[in-house]
């Protein structure tokens, strides 16, 4: 990813979303095997093995895929505050006196 200060990055938009783009794909193919993958090509070898007394291959589809989004979701937001920092696009901090 593009994550370094860049020369007229500020300037130049299409890097940003570049990086943007590269990034939410990343995301999106990480959700697409996790809940394809996992869910449906490999779920019989996943209920081989048991988690919390449940095959993990029908855990992972009624519940694993709410915390496999919840990791991307994390790891999204921490992606691109360090995008926006290096493109010098970040939100600036917002006092709580100011309202």
């Amino acid at each position: 990813m593009s994550e370094t200060p860049q020369e007229n990055s500020a300037a130049n938009p299409a890097l940003y979303w570049q990086a943007n783009t590269k990034l939410l794909l990343i995301m999106l193919s990480v959700w697409f095997l996790a809940s394809f993958g996992l869910g449906i090509l490999f779920v019989d070898q996943l209920d081989q093995f048991r988690f919390m007394g449940f095959p993990f291959g029908f855990w992972m589809a009624q519940q694993g895929y709410i915390v496999v989004f919840l990791v991307i979701i994390a790891v999204y937001v921490f992606r691109m505050n360090k995008i926006d920092r290096a493109h010098g696009v970040e939100e600036e901090d917002v006092d709580s006196q100011d309202f």
